[in-house]
């Protein structure tokens, strides 16, 4: 029987100002990871063709792929509660001004609904002419709907540079990796202009620090833009979702289909058969059997740890 196969899963401070330019020495000191990583987590949601979340499958019912070699799953489990690492990344560019108010509504409402006090942390980075932490990781909801209540729109756009930083700065920190959730959310109209960072570094960033992307569009035109393309591409490839509504008070209603899945997932490790530690890209799958009548939403590989 032929299996429907969808796969899309997978997270130094950020300073208050645009970041000082480095040397190439630097960027490849910064970007040099050593972790002794020897298994494998994939975050992933099952659902079925009408988008409703199935929560009632088990380890044998997966099976996982990596570069189309079966892998055998060390650990298996329905999460529901795992602690979550989650950055909140907001455009504060001119563009998207006039629904800048709906955008912080939303984000807090957001705050309220998931943040579990002594479980849950969360960041607020902000990004315009350059990405600025307004909140460090906190499960503070007041402190993080403070901080995006007091932002203020202008400037250009650092998109990647705010989900680079993020991602390295911040969800990677915590450790070990399988302990939490890592998120991402994006609230922007995906026109960067002003990064120094790269679409594709930004990306290579969120997979090794294991991040889900979750993207909402401010483009409220219908018309699709290439913005709203970069915003789709990072959520296919970390195996998060994107929004895109049509009006700002719309917005709220994404925010819910975030946290309604956040809780809604499944996770596995393994351990990779061979092992490699090359520091190269790795392509997984997640595979329901027998069942194609079902949705695996996973992110399509990781990061080998680069070992001497």
């Amino acid at each position: 029987m032929k299996l429907l196969l969808v796969t899309s899963l997978c997270v130094a401070s950020l300073v208050a100002q645009a970041p000082p330019k480095q040397t190439a020495a630097e960027q490849d000191d910064k970007n040099r990871f050593t972790l002794e990583v020897t298994r494998v987590q994939l975050l992933f949601t099952v659902s079925d063709k009408k988008g409703r979340f199935v929560n009632d499958l088990a380890k044998d019912d997966f099976e996982v792929f990596e570069a189309k070699k079966p892998q055998s799953i060390v650990e298996f489990t329905a999460e529901t509660d795992l602690p979550l690492r989650l950055a909140i990344l907001i455009d504060t560019s001119n563009s998207i001004r006039e629904r800048f108010k709906f955008q912080q509504e939303a984000a807090t409402d957001f705050i309220n609904t998931v943040v579990r006090k002594g479980q849950d942390k969360v960041t607020v980075v902000s990004f315009d002419t350059a990405a600025e932490l307004v909140a460090d990781l906190t499960d503070d909801s007041e402190k993080l709907t403070q901080a995006i209540r007091g932002l203020r729109p202008g400037g250009g756009t650092a998109l990647y540079d705010a989900i680079f930083f993020a991602c390295r700065d911040k969800l990677l920190q915590d450790q070990p990796r399988h302990k939490f959730r890592r998120a991402m959310v994006i609230l922007s109209d995906g026109e960067d202009n002003q990064s120094r960072w790269t679409r594709d570094q930004a990306l290579e960033m969120a997979h090794k620090a294991d991040v889900v992307i979750y993207t909402i569009s401010t483009n409220i035109t219908r018309i699709p833009t290439d913005g709203d393309k970069v915003l789709r591409y990072f959520s296919e490839q970390t195996g998060g979702l994107a929004f895109f509504p049509f009006k700002a008070q719309d917005l709220a209603q994404s925010f819910e289909n975030i946290a309604n899945e956040l809780r809604h997932q499944y996770n596995v490790l393994y351990r990779p058969e061979p092992l490699k530690t090359d520091g190269l890209y790795h392509p997984v799958d997640v595979r329901v059997k027998g069942r194609k009548d079902l949705v695996v939403r996973a992110r399509h590989g990781y990061y080998a740890p680069l070992m001497p």
